[in-house]
């Protein structure tokens, strides 16, 4: 986990594919964790497109975001996961982060073989608190 705790230092951008306006979700409190943390959130999710999370514009797509991304911080149904194979492939984030209970081995090893980290079934959150504090 050393090499999670360095990243998680020089990380500023997280994208959050499921980002959601309601305050007792984790697609909500996890990012919002993050965003008090001093990181940049990019929030992803068509439903809520247009409105405002984190100080930034909800968009649509991740391939809407026009700027490079950190960790993409998924908040998806692991069935919805190769929905969005080609966007991730196509924004290329350094890390890929299935939240807690989100698990697809396959999806994960066809990001892992285009060069990027996944972590599965973790909390973000948790996770940060532990080795940041």
């Amino acid at each position: 986990m050393e090499h999670l705790l360095d990243f998680l230092l020089s990380t500023r951008t997280v994208a959050v594919l499921g980002a959601h306006p309601n305050p007792n979700k984790p697609a909500f409190y996890v990012p919002d964790y993050l965003h008090r943390k001093g990181y940049k959130l990019l929030p992803v999710n068509p439903g809520y497109a247009g409105q405002e999370l984190w100080g930034q514009t909800v968009v649509s797509r991740l391939t809407d975001l026009g700027e490079p991304v950190d960790i993409l911080n998924v908040f998806r149904r692991s069935q919805a996961l190769p929905d969005h194979l080609e966007e991730i492939l196509h924004v290329r984030p350094r890390l890929v982060w299935l939240q807690s209970g989100i698990i697809h081995d396959g999806f994960a090893e066809t990001l892992q073989q285009a060069g990027m980290q996944v972590v599965q079934d973790r909390c973000l959150m948790v996770v940060h608190r532990k080795l940041v504090g």
